[in-house]
């Protein structure tokens, strides 16, 4: 016996509906007629235009915040590719209009975008919660991972910091931050050696891994004995000592990657914008940090736009670290 979710109404159920709905309707008034059919056409057209300038105009607002809040200018291609049926059925009506050489605009537009916006006040006051593709990815990569890598667990695990020590100890090193630095990438691309986003320039910095950190070990989601493994590297720099420090791409950006790389796969996502999930991903999971007494001060997140060819990842990293120690070097040195 297999049991069987009940999936909910499909949209295409429901408009399938209110086109019979319609077509019930218009029938039983008998206030149609063919020889209007012109004239129906006309007005049907006339209010497309105005349910799409009326949708278009919030659409519109939405778009230009998105754009300020995470400093990417609109990417027109891509939301005509997205949006092209709508773009169609819209061209469509101002076509039918002006072949009928009948007004785009008539006195009753105003009145109906009132009455749309009247309509929508109750929306407004309700309290909808809408959870973005990168708030979820941000939720998961913490509860998923970083609740399991960072914090002890009383038991067999000593906790991220201690982790460190540990390794310091073992190898004669030394991390002048202790934290694990969780890069994200501006092309979503996470390579499996952080030593490919190196620049093949004299003179620059230039990561290298070293051994891992002891593995955690954990019992999770009926899987005994996961581990858990975070890398280690060290950045070479000229006529400087090495800097120690934790350090991995984002997996859940990695993940995504490959999503948006196999789009034939994915369809669904198929008008997905990149960088408002990178912007929403970064957001909340430093939020969730910040909040977490167990886990703040002890991850950091570094944004790396490996699209620039001016920015080293090596420096990016070491900017990070001055940032957070500005004393570091002296650190390193009495080590």
């Amino acid at each position: 016996m297999t049991l069987e979710i009940d999936k909910p109404i499909s949209k295409l159920h429901i408009y399938a509906v209110q086109i019979l709905f319609a077509i019930s309707i218009s029938i039983g008034s008998n206030s149609l007629s063919i020889d209007d059919a012109h004239k129906c056409l006309s007005i049907i057209a006339r209010y497309i235009v105005y349910l799409y300038l009326i949708r278009g105009s919030g659409a519109a607002v939405a778009l230009s915040h998105d754009a300020f809040r995470t400093k990417q200018p609109l990417d027109l291609p891509k939301l005509y590719k997205a949006y092209h049926k709508d773009w169609l059925i819209f061209g469509g009506a101002i076509a039918t209009l002006l072949y009928s050489q009948q007004k785009v605009f008539g006195g009753e537009f105003l009145l109906v975008f009132v009455a749309k916006l009247i309509t929508e006040y109750p929306e407004m006051e309700k309290q909808t919660t809408k959870i973005s593709y990168g708030t979820g990815m941000a939720c998961s990569f913490f509860e998923g991972y970083l609740t399991h890598v960072i914090p002890s667990d009383g038991y067999r695990f000593v906790g991220f910091a201690e982790n460190i020590r540990v390794y310091e100890q073992n190898e004669s090193v030394m991390f002048p931050v202790k934290r694990l630095f969780i890069v994200v990438t501006k092309s979503l691309y996470c390579p499996p050696d952080l030593k490919l986003f190196n620049k093949e320039k004299p003179g620059l910095p230039y990561l290298e891994a070293c051994k891992s950190l002891e593995d955690v070990m954990k019992d999770v989601a009926g899987v005994r004995n996961r581990i858990y493994r975070n890398s280690a590297y060290k950045i070479h720099r000229p006529n400087k000592p090495p800097v120690y420090l934790a350090v991995e791409c984002a997996t859940p950006i990695h993940t995504l990657h490959l999503v948006l790389k196999n789009r034939k796969l994915y369809e669904e996502l198929d008008g997905i914008n990149e960088a408002e999930v990178v912007h929403d991903f970064t957001t909340m999971l430093r939020s969730i940090i910040s909040k977490s007494p167990e886990c703040q001060n002890k991850c950091e997140i570094v944004y790396y736009d490996d699209t620039d060819p001016n920015q080293n990842l090596a420096d990016v990293l070491l900017d990070k670290i001055r940032e957070i120690e500005p004393n570091f070097e002296d650190m390193i040195r009495r080590d």
